[in-house]
């Protein structure tokens, strides 16, 4: 089919085209450059693969995937947040004679375990971009009547759902009459969109001024991989934002940070309203909340730009969000020299002198440390703070261990965004390799990271200012 999802393969089989059961992806219309890559990360983690073999409409709500089995079409749906629904397809069309041509000759034999006698059944109708009448619904129903039910109508607990499903199209300010693409299709699972608020933000005891948006957290966790029994680390740990959603998906979860206030829920608060944090505002506390506290390892105070870990692989994954020095400044641990004068003045705090951390470095120091304590195919994803009008692919840090496996960008700005950059280690880790990415041209590009802060507040800085001008007009 021209246009549709990219061909999904069993595990290292190559199958002839078509050969796989069809299903039908219903996806959520948002954070849309993410949506590729996290059921692609989720599909490989049930044990199945893609292949590019077909094109991919990205940016619409409906996805045709070929899926080895039911089973792991429910895997799939037990983890992604970027997808609503999952159908078994049984016909689709152009229109409505088209699609009822392509129920006429979908296998009998496939339908027949769920149109039987002893059975209850319901059909939903499901518009995109458009709002139907319930006469319109109706008549869309009646209109099936060619398919052989013989079970029994019941709306309120069905044993067997079905959809469908009418596109027409992403233009709200154009809509057809008529829909462009029509599905029919037996509902297998919902996806994990309730996690979205049962998590949110504004209900967690702990949070700080870069607390992660909980679908965000979520998708992290998918695009890492994230499963039961992995150990999660994130070297920016803030208020344990991201450790939450590994830890739903059953990960041990550790952190560290610079910050000993934040480590320990101490100092003020970042709520409004509120002068200072309470005694169970914390990372445990956090966890304890959604009932994961038996998955939290602990958080340390550290600097993440030195190494505090025995050798070896430590780590299923590395999931984090550095400072950028916008909210959060970016800073590491004094030179000796700054921290002797600190000790000749008698100063007794928990808080060591800081320097500042360039992103440049900061990102070295992480890709360094996923090189070295990921096990081999365990997956780094991080947060890179772009200025997008001087953006190219060239910037995005490498290194020799790690492989690129996706790049998604979230607007921050009309000229700063960031990109959410999921790297899998795929070889194993030699002291040679510690600096070899700092030897080529690209080590010059990355620099341009250290002033992400600059040009940050510069664009601001000229819209106040361009705000102000028309204000006095």
């Amino acid at each position: 089919m021209r246009g549709w999802a990219e061909h999904l393969t069993g595990s290292g089989r190559a199958m002839a085209r078509g050969s796989l059961p069809r299903y039908l992806l219903l996806l959520a219309q948002e954070n849309l450059e993410f949506r590729l890559p996290e059921i692609k990360s989720l599909l490989s983690l049930c044990g199945g693969q893609f292949s590019s073999q077909q094109e991919i409409r990205i940016n619409s709500p409906f996805w045709i995937l070929n899926i080895p089995s039911e089973e792991m079409a429910r895997g799939l749906m037990k983890r992604t947040v970027c997808a609503k629904s999952i159908f078994e397809l049984w016909g689709q069309g152009k229109s409505a004679e088209e699609l009822y041509t392509s129920l006429k000759n979908y296998p009998m034999e496939k339908m027949v375990l769920y149109l039987q006698s002893n059975s209850t059944y319901k059909i939903h109708i499901h518009a995109f971009n458009k709002t139907l009448t319930q006469e319109e619904k109706i008549k869309r129903i009646d209109a099936l009547e060619f398919l052989p039910f013989e079970g029994k109508v019941n709306l309120k607990n069905p044993q067997h759902i079905f959809w469908i499903l009418e596109d027409y199209g992403m233009d709200p300010n154009n809509i057809p009459e008529e829909p462009l693409d029509l599905y029919f299709g037996r509902w297998i699972a919902d996806g994990q969109r309730e996690l979205i608020e049962s998590y949110s933000v504004k209900r967690r005891h702990f949070i700080g001024n870069t607390s992660m948006d909980a679908c965000l957290s979520f998708i992290m966790a998918n695009h890492g991989r994230v499963k039961a029994n992995d150990v999660v680390f994130d070297p920016f740990v803030g208020t344990g934002g991201l450790l939450i959603s590994s830890a739903h998906f059953g990960a041990y979860v550790c952190g560290t940070d610079i910050d000993y206030n934040t480590v320990h829920g101490l100092g003020k608060a970042s709520r409004k309203n509120q002068k200072w944090r309470g005694p169970d505002e914390n990372i445990r506390a956090n966890l304890r909340q959604y009932g994961l506290e038996k998955y939290y390892l602990d958080a340390l105070v550290s600097d993440a730009s030195k190494p505090i870990w025995r050798k070896g692989m430590l780590f299923d994954a590395i999931i984090t969000d550095p400072p950028y020095g916008i909210r959060e400044a970016t800073r590491r641990t004094g030179s000796q020299k700054e921290i002797l004068k600190a000790t000749e003045r008698g100063t007794e705090n928990h808080i060591s002198i800081s320097s500042n951390y360039h992103l440049s470095d900061i990102f070295f120091d992480l890709l360094n440390s996923a090189a070295e304590y990921l096990v081999m195919g365990g997956r780094l994803v991080y947060w890179l703070p772009v200025y997008k009008p001087e953006y190219t692919e060239e910037i995005i840090p490498r290194h020799p261990c790690l492989k690129l496996i996706s790049n998604c960008e979230q607007m921050l700005s009309s000229h700063t965004s960031r990109r959410l950059i999921t790297m899998e280690k795929v070889k194993e880790f030699e002291d040679k390799d510690q600096y070899s990415h700092l030897l080529d041209y690209q080590s010059l590009l990355y620099k341009g990271h250290n002033s992400f802060r600059e040009k940050y507040f510069s664009g601001v800085t000229k819209r106040i200012a361009k705000e102000e001008k028309e204000n006095q007009k």
